[in-house]
């Protein structure tokens, strides 16, 4: 970890342009993005994961000369500020990073964190219209966010939940094995969100399925999951239906495995972050993950960038690439050249009709609620070297074979957005 610091560090002093000791500063200042994630506490290994991504993003725009702007070309500066995965230590970060000059925040490890931000966002925007920022979410779900609580300033770059949800079930409805499931979930908005879709949707596409359990628990708290994995398996369920993430999601995994649980996981995160390697042989056909693009996707283009982020983060415990990251700073670069300034409102305007490609994967954002409209995957765990699975998860020797592609239309979901834009 210390390395890839080191290595990251280099990457943003280069980002900075810092001149050589004696030589003046001739270069513009770097767009600063801030970044507000959890990097300490529970879900510490899913924000330095994050940061790789957006680190690797940035490092791809600043290569190419950065930012195009009328006064000259502008490259990127990705800044951390560690909220602990905590609402008041995000807050507080957040004004941080504005006062340190950041007009472009990312986070998205957690939707009340990002509820809060968007709270905060357009607050700070009216109370000081010379200072507006713009919020990119890459990773909060929670439908709401897009919906009841939308935001002109704040823009999310993952499928929300129910998306997410209606890709996962979409396999489920066809697996006339499951009989049954058991429904658990993380006592906070997402997951709270997450169990009552699943609710709805099986009850619209499997009637015939039981929910034999239904059950929330503390967020990233519960340090033993096996009386939980004891319930599971006594309520005789033939899947496990979970939107759980990082060590909630791992710490299940094995206490399942370890009372032998043999039913299917259906998941939103069970492809990443310790999930594999912790069940192993008995995951295989078993474990289903619901994602917006996977390393086995087929095709040229999607595994050569994949190749391109392995060859960059060779160490298989940094082998976490989410496109849609990817997308998210290549989108802010792409409008902030459009808009031909760094100004947020300029920039959002930009963001409302953005559209861009990379690595066989296209997206655009959909300007009525500002949610970002994709292409799914859902896979299924199998041994590396099994057809469809070329490539595996943080060098487990298991990998997710695609077993179906959802297009952005058929993903996409309708809003109840009442946007309200500046005049």
């Amino acid at each position: 970890m210390f390395k890839f610091r080191r290595q990251v560090l280099k990457s943003l002093a280069l980002a900075l342009c810092v001149p050589a000791p004696g030589q003046a500063q001739t270069l513009p200042a770097p767009i600063k993005i801030a970044m507000v994630e959890g990097l300490s506490g529970g879900n510490a290994n899913g924000g330095e994961a994050v940061f790789r991504n957006l680190a690797w993003a940035v490092e791809r725009v600043n290569e190419r000369g950065g930012v195009k702007l009328p006064g000259g070309a502008r490259r990127l500066s990705l800044e951390r500020y560690d909220s602990k995965g905590q609402i008041d230590e995000a807050l507080s970060t957040f004004k941080s990073a504005v006062d340190d000059g950041a007009r472009f925040i990312v986070q998205g490890n957690s939707s009340a964190v990002a509820a809060a931000l968007i709270d905060a966002v357009n607050k700070h925007n009216e109370r000081e219209p010379a200072r507006r920022v713009v919020f990119l979410n890459y990773s909060a779900v929670d439908p709401i966010l897009t919906n009841e609580k939308c935001s002109f300033w704040h823009f999310r770059f993952d499928a929300h939940g129910d998306m997410r949800m209606a890709a996962l079930l979409s396999v489920l409805k066809d697996d006339k094995s499951v009989k049954s499931v058991y429904l658990l979930g993380q006592d906070y908005s997402f997951g709270q969100a997450v169990l009552r879709e699943a609710r709805r949707q099986i009850a619209s596409l499997r009637p015939d399925i039981q929910i034999v359990g239904d059950e929330l628990h503390p967020l990233l708290r519960i340090k033993d999951f096996a009386p939980y994995a004891a319930k599971i398996k006594a309520s005789g369920a033939d899947a496990i239906v979970t939107g759980n993430f990082s060590n909630d999601l791992t710490l299940l995994v094995r206490a399942a495995k370890d009372v032998g649980f043999e039913g299917k996981f259906y998941t939103f995160y069970g492809n990443a972050l310790g999930a594999p390697a912790a069940i192993g042989d008995a995951g295989v056909g078993k474990i289903i993950a619901v994602a917006d693009w996977l390393p086995n996707v087929p095709g040229a283009a999607s595994e050569g960038f994949y190749q391109s982020f392995r060859q960059r983060f060779p160490k298989p415990a940094d082998d976490y690439v989410h496109m849609r990251m990817q997308l998210l700073i290549e989108a802010l670069a792409q409008s902030i050249e459009k808009a031909g300034t760094t100004d947020a409102t300029a920039v959002a305007t930009q963001l409302e009709h953005v559209q861009v490609s990379l690595g066989g994967q296209t997206g655009s954002m959909r300007a009525a609620d500002h949610q970002f409209q994709q292409g799914l995957v859902v896979g299924m765990m199998d041994r590396q070297g099994t057809p469809g699975v070329k490539f595996d998860v943080e060098g487990s020797g298991y990998g997710f074979r695609v077993i179906r592609q959802i297009s952005a239309a058929q993903a996409e979901q309708p809003q109840s957005c009442r946007m309200v834009r500046p005049s």
